[in-house]
């Protein structure tokens, strides 16, 4: 009998990552890749290494997915259900703390709080405009100082005094770190005051009026840094967990959700094959009427599968081979 497990797809700006989980929900398998702004060949490499991955006596017996590109994703693959970010780190979260009261996530280019009780998601807010709260603030600090950014939290942690770094604008943080290394500051204490700085910044953008109540839970790819735990637990007063998977709690939330909403149904997905079709897709704008959506329009093997975008309907219940 083939053995099932369930995929979770969390396409973002930055990375795209996938999440395997047997029937139990246990994690099988996990997978990191970086868009770099081509999400449909970033999708099509997942496939393929996925397909490395499974054995011959297991099989994908339902698709989630989740993240900016979730559209995208869901319409090349076959998704069984589709969700938004919030909902799926919630599930990820509440899957590795089910007594998780607060969701703390950073990714490369945007931020979220979510306020759960009982498992319920009662209050949220993201950041997807000012780089000052997200990893690529980081990233941009850390290659101007020349240090990996792998290593930067552990350099965080050996600070004697955290200089205090203005951190409500990336452009005034930066001018003001390079103000205190001409001060002559040590590098820790400067790292050290970016990672006060960004979660200062977290909780004064995301926080501001928010019943934030342990257990916290931190993921997202900037949950690796040791430095920003550190600078949660010293802002929130509490302890800070990190999941063991906490880069890939998206796609995880995404299984879980495929996993219950397919059951005993068929799956919709379309299998790890989809690697060897050829996809392609465009923009339009549609001028018939004074909100001027912009259509996004996805093509396999040259013929239209779907559009997304308008507000009426008109262009996505479009498919087949037509185009607009």
């Amino acid at each position: 009998m083939l053995e099932k497990f369930y995929l979770g797809l969390d396409v973002g700006s930055v990375s795209t990552n996938l999440a395997l989980v047997d029937q139990e929900g246990a994690v099988v398998y996990t997978l990191y890749l970086r868009t770099r702004g081509q999400p449909i060949n970033t999708i099509k490499e997942g496939m393929k290494q996925l397909d490395k991955e499974l054995g011959s006596q297991q099989r994908i017996a339902g698709l989630g997915c989740t993240g900016s590109g979730r559209n995208l994703a869901s319409v090349m693959c076959g998704a069984d259900v589709v969700k938004n970010e919030i909902t799926a780190h919630a599930i990820g979260a509440g899957n590795t703390c089910p007594d998780v009261n607060t969701v703390l996530e950073i990714g490369g280019q945007d931020s979220k709080l979510i306020i759960l009780r009982h498992g319920v998601v009662v209050d949220f807010a993201m950041n997807s405009v000012c780089a000052a709260g997200t990893g690529s603030f980081l990233d941009q600090q850390a290659a101007r100082l020349g240090i990996p950014i792998e290593e930067f939290g552990d350099l965080a942690l050996k600070s004697q005094n955290p200089v205090r770094i203005a951190g409500r604008c990336s452009v005034f943080a930066e001018s003001d770190m390079i103000h205190k290394q001409q001060m002559g500051n040590s590098v820790p204490d400067i790292i050290a005051g970016l990672c006060d700085a960004l979660v200062r910044n977290y909780l004064n953008n995301l926080g501001k009026g928010k019943n934030i109540q342990p257990p916290v839970v931190f993921q997202g790819g900037v949950a690796a840094n040791a430095g920003i735990k550190k600078a949660f637990e010293a802002a929130l007063d509490t302890e800070v967990i990190i999941p063991e998977h906490h880069g890939e709690m998206g796609a995880l939330g995404a299984a879980l959700l495929a996993r219950a909403e397919v059951k005993e149904k068929p799956t919709t997905f379309l299998g790890v094959g989809i690697s060897d079709k050829t996809h392609s897709s465009r923009s339009f704008y549609c001028n018939d009427c004074a909100n001027n959506c912009e259509i996004i329009e996805l093509s396999c093997e040259n013929a239209v599968v779907a559009r997304w975008g308008d507000r009426c309907g008109k262009w996505s219940a479009l498919t087949g081979d037509r185009t607009g």
